[in-house]
């Protein structure tokens, strides 16, 4: 028998602010950099729509780390988050189980807090304007995690549900604009955060030195730029390139190759050198590492053990 520590979305965020959150991804993306990380291929099972995946990784000093879920894109009409998960933490000596958490929270965290690592590795420094486009769950995890890297002055949204936009708008002193073109018009730093099957930037709107952030096009399906943003592109930063070329939709339907593309590790570990003048534009595409996981659940569960919180269970 062995004690489980169960830790539940409000425990997440009791413990997982944005700085820890930020400070995990910069470890694990500078463990994969340095190739310290363990990382499984990643499952995808699609349905219709709807998307099940499963990470598993590694990083150093910690026990396994799995997260199971499902990205369902009737979510939002449900009233509910697209993605929900669960991470499941084993002791990295007996490989006994040591944590379950709820997932969706951790995931909402580590994605914007990664997006935050990109845009302050790849965004000109006196980058002040961003613009957002998807306002559910992510839109605001992304205004809150960006805004602290970079001193944000003008935040432009855009939604397909205006509902969603304008109360994302009230809350962080937005503005929602008319179209997605109106909002990234101008813009230094541009977050995509929906699920689209299609493009909803083009390359032909940006601005000399912007920042592009994809976390949407997360599977072969998926595709939040159109081709004329890669080729505008004087630089394609992914979170793992194999993983990218198989699974990144704008990454495939580009067609580019493992030559084309960076990893953000090796930014973070200061390996490559992604942006080298303020006029480059420069897009990141996410589709989401096992390590990144790997790295919330360490943060998490050491916080949560050293200040009592969540619940135990026996099992």
């Amino acid at each position: 028998m062995s004690d489980v520590l169960l830790l539940s979305a409000a425990d997440v965020h009791a413990v997982f602010d944005v700085g820890t959150a930020i400070e995990s991804q910069r470890a694990a993306f500078g463990a994969l950099g340095r190739d310290e990380a363990l990382l499984a291929p990643r499952a995808l099972l699609p349905a219709g729509d709807d998307v099940a995946f499963c990470y598993l990784s590694r990083l150093p000093g910690t026990g396994p780390v799995a997260k199971f879920g499902s990205v369902n894109a009737g979510n939002p009409g449900r009233g509910l988050p697209s993605v929900h998960a669960m991470v499941t933490v084993l002791d990295p000596e007996d490989g006994r189980p040591a944590a379950i958490i709820e997932g969706t929270s951790v995931t909402t965290l580590r994605t914007a807090a990664a997006s935050a690592v990109a845009i302050d590795c790849l965004a000109v420094p006196d980058a002040s304007r961003l613009a957002v486009i998807g306002c559910g769950v992510q839109g605001r995890a992304h205004v809150d995690a960006i805004r602290a890297v970079r001193e944000v002055a003008e935040v432009r949204l855009f939604s397909r549900t205006a509902a969603a936009a304008e109360a994302l708008a009230a809350d962080c002193g937005g503005r929602v604009a008319g179209s997605a073109r109106e909002a990234v018009s101008g813009a230094d730093m541009v977050a995509l955060c929906t699920t689209s099957e299609k493009p909803v930037v083009h390359g032909s709107w940006l601005s000399p030195g912007c920042t592009v952030v994809s976390v949407g096009s997360f599977a072969p399906d998926r595709t939040e730029v159109d081709g004329e943003l890669l080729e505008r592109a004087s630089v394609v930063v992914v979170d793992d390139v194999e993983t990218s070329l198989e699974q990144a939709g704008s990454i495939v339907a580009g067609g580019l190759a493992a030559g084309d593309l960076i990893s953000l590790g090796s930014v973070v570990a200061g390996v490559a050198e992604a942006r080298r003048s303020a006029d480059d534009i420069v897009f990141y595409n996410s589709v989401g590492l096992g390590v990144q996981d790997t790295a919330a659940a360490a943060q998490i569960v050491e916080r949560a053990r050293a200040e009592g919180v969540g619940t135990l269970l026996s099992l």
